[in-house]
């Protein structure tokens, strides 16, 4: 009976948890559990046979090592600068390695080895990166097949909240990792628009926004990802006129979060060490020029062009305005932003989160242009079982318990970008409500 690890038991671990759980209880293989804090997993897994819950400090490399050594196969749910370190431990010891992290060029270096051992390495089979190229996929290798020409695709992706707790003017709080969140986009995004490089540098990323509607959920700001021409080759589309991935958010955050990159509060190349007792007014004022008479609302809309009435109102919410004082006061801009966002944005125990995600083709056909708009919504039960859980974790669970069943029989380093890999798990994915819905309109 084969021993799966999994290292790393975070919020978006659940759905795999339970998935690997049951497998165990019914004896189709031993599930190991890692991670610095195991005691929540306890009372969940109690009734459970066959599950192994180790505390383990993944930076700890005689530990892990160790653990690796004696496990089949590895399931990496770590942050993303763990993921080579695992994966060369992987490789060491001829252990298959699994992520729903981006392929990382560390990773992609240990390709000779991977293949010369034998191994199984399968990376970004998650939601976005994972879902996303699975069901695109899906659409590319179809209008292929048709001798169809592909001129245009544009993908979106957000982690959200479900309308019904959409409980704040930003419509949004943290159903994923905070620092990823204020530091996002910092780096010049790069995509091709009928058949022009586009550049859209940092200061310049939330202004720039295309809007996305949804069946029923209506408009949504898109913002272009850090670097989309990297997917022509990935998904064979090296010609493309226009490709674009992109994040989503709901109309209007862009426009706001724009405010904190404009004054430089996102910024995380420097220290902060403010007055014990600052306050948020304080700290928003810091970033604003000396002004006599004029108060911090009438500078900020003096420097800020766009500030209108819905942005004052969402940073009035996270009270920019009042004599709070600080959570804390000392670190870089963007943490101090951070502590002060995880105080308003954090998922309650009776929210529910929402994942959506748009791909949007133009194709030419003999008749003439045909255009697909391919979306999903999935929607999370509460704050343990969320929707970012569910379509991070359930595709990497699927992945492994396909591998261990044998009906993946693939070697190397993949991404799950073929048929082979994409089609059994988009199917499994539907038989868990996961499914894509389709308009397509010809003219």
């Amino acid at each position: 009976m084969k021993t799966v690890l999994l290292l790393g038991a975070g919020k978006s671990a659940s759905y795999l948890i339970d998935y690997f759980a049951d497998l165990a209880h019914k004896e189709a293989c031993h599930f190991w559990i890692a991670d610095l804090s195991v005691a929540h997993l306890e009372p969940i897994l109690a009734t459970k046979k066959g599950i192994k819950l180790i505390p383990l400090d993944s930076g700890n490399m005689t530990q892990r090592r160790d653990i690796i050594q004696n496990s089949d196969l590895v399931i990496s749910m770590l942050p993303a600068f763990m993921h080579p370190e695992v994966a060369r431990d992987c490789v060491d010891f001829g252990k298959h390695f699994f992520s729903a992290s981006y392929e990382s060029d560390a990773i992609r270096a240990l390709k000779p080895e991977i293949e010369s051992k034998g191994l199984f390495f399968l990376n970004e089979c998650g939601l976005d990166p994972g879902i996303d190229h699975m069901s695109a996929m899906k659409i590319i290798l179809e209008a292929k097949q048709k001798g169809e020409e592909i001129r245009s695709f544009k993908s979106y992706c957000g982690g959200l909240l479900a309308p019904q707790s959409e409980d704040n003017p930003w419509k949004y709080k943290f159903t994923w990792n905070p620092r990823n969140v204020v530091l996002a986009g910092q780096a010049t995004s790069r995509y091709m628009d009928q058949g022009e490089l586009k550049l859209v540098p940092y200061h310049q990323l939330f202004r720039r926004v295309d809007e996305v509607s949804f069946v029923g959920l209506g408009k949504f700001d898109g913002y272009p990802n850090r670097d989309s021409l990297s997917y022509r080759s990935v998904y064979g589309l090296e010609n493309i006129p226009t490709i674009l991935r992109g994040t989503l958010r709901r109309q209007g955050f862009c426009r706001a979060w724009d405010v904190f990159v404009q004054l430089g509060m996102t910024d995380d190349s420097y220290q902060l060490s403010l007055p014990e007792h600052t306050t948020y007014r304080q700290f928003l004022n810091a970033f604003l020029p000396w002004d006599e008479a004029k108060s911090v609302e009438e500078k900020l809309a003096d420097l800020i062009p766009e500030f209108d009435f819905p942005t004052f109102e969402k940073l009035q919410w996270l009270g920019f305005f009042e004599s709070i004082p600080l959570p804390k006061t000392q670190g870089s801009p963007a943490q101090l932003l951070q502590y002060i966002l995880e105080q308003n944005w954090a998922l309650e125990s009776e929210d529910q989160d929402m994942i959506v995600m748009q791909h949007q083709f133009e194709i030419q056909t003999e008749r003439g242009i045909k255009k697909i708009t391919s979306s999903l919504v999935e929607i999370g039960k509460n704050e343990r079982h969320t929707a970012m859980a569910k379509t991070v974790g359930l595709p990497l669970a699927i992945a492994v318990d396909l591998f261990l069943q044998q009906k993946i029989n693939l070697r190397g380093l993949h991404l799950p970008v073929i048929p082979e890999l994409f089609d059994p798990i988009l199917k499994q994915l539907e038989s868990f409500g996961i499914r894509f819905t389709e308009t397509v309109i010809e003219s």
